[in-house]
């Protein structure tokens, strides 16, 4: 997503003047990114990308270049929330069980005891995710699809709620393996933190000359405004947000458009047909309506799409952008009146 003001995949400020005012966890959410623009400045949509994938009970894949706040971003949320976080750096040398813990022998016992990893918490920052080989990326997909960790043969429930925050840098390439589109199609939404305005530029450098420490939170003023509790009320609300057949015809529409666009090797499959469905709804919700409209789709089109399809070598040579390949699918896909 990114930070301009109008256009299709961008999340707007919201408007607090709706007829769901009186919904005590909608303006515990909203508040939220009051909380995080304490620390983090000019990244609205994606805080509010992170909201609706907490929402959607989905995980996010965060692409940004290095020095945009990716991780401040994700400790700043998760103390609005009071939440537990944990930051894992992934690396080459990683191995699958520093992921999701390991069996250890206890000496005192003589026998042999789970340790949890750092996957056993709310927001798992998941750095530089692309930096990991293969087997150890693939030991977080029983977490992110099932919410467990299954460890000699023992199964064990993570925490609720429980999301991973996956960051990759665009740019840097070297010594780096791509996520396989298996690991990929998990993620909910992919989100781009773009490089800040000037103006936001200005405000980030004047905080640092005023003694911002990005290391404290609790000095910047950040603090916890909401918890659980209003994730969970927001999520039975978000249900009953009503979504007519029209509309998810239109969804269906869009996807099949991708699978049968020159440009691509991979369409969205139905699982990518169910999250825009999903988040299209949190989206709706959190925007004061409890109905779903053709642009709410759209807004969430491109983060729940694009890191759902594959160009066709060819296209990529051209210098053909997914982005713009989905921008033309939404222009032209007739949308329901």
């Amino acid at each position: 997503m990114s930070e301009q003001s109008s256009g299709p995949g961008v999340l707007n400020p919201m408007d607090s003047n709706s007829p769901l005012d009186d919904d005590g966890a909608r303006q515990a959410l909203l508040a939220v990114r009051r909380e995080v623009a304490k620390a983090v400045v000019g990244q609205d949509a994606t805080v509010t990308g992170l909201l609706i994938a907490l929402l959607s009970q989905g995980h996010v894949l965060l692409e940004g270049v290095p020095g945009v706040a990716k991780t401040l971003l994700v400790r700043a949320l998760s103390s609005a929330l009071s939440l537990d976080t944990k930051r894992m750096q992934f690396t080459p040398d990683l191995m699958p069980g520093d992921v999701t813990g390991s069996l250890v022998y206890d000496s005192h016992t003589s026998g042999f005891s789970f340790r949890e990893g750092p996957v056993f918490t709310n927001l798992l920052l998941a750095d530089e995710i692309n930096r990991t080989p293969p087997k150890t990326q693939a030991s977080l997909l029983e977490a992110m699809e099932e919410r467990q960790v299954s460890v000699d043969g023992v199964s064990r429930q993570l925490p609720a709620p429980f999301l991973v925050a996956a960051t990759q840098n665009p740019v840097e390439y070297e010594g780096t393996y791509p996520l396989p589109e298996a690991q990929l199609d998990r993620f909910l939404l992919k989100l781009t933190m773009p490089l800040p305005e000037r103006r936001d530029e200005i405000e980030v450098i004047r905080r640092h000359a005023a003694g911002f420490d990005p290391r404290d939170l609790a000095a910047a003023g950040v603090r916890a405004v909401a918890g659980a509790e209003d994730l969970d009320r927001a999520r039975e609300a978000v249900t009953r947000v009503a979504v007519e057949p029209e509309i998810i015809g239109y969804i269906v529409d869009l996807v099949r458009a991708t699978r049968a666009a020159p440009s691509f090797q991979l369409g969205v499959s139905p699982r990518g047909a169910t999250a825009l469905l999903n988040t299209s709804r949190s989206w709706a919700w959190l925007s004061g309506r409890p109905f779903v409209t053709p642009d709410d789709v759209k807004v969430l089109a491109l983060p729940c799409l694009r890191h759902r399809v594959a160009l066709q070598p060819e296209a990529q040579m051209d210098g053909v952008r997914v982005d713009d390949v989905l921008g033309g699918i939404l222009a032209s896909v007739p949308v329901p009146r």
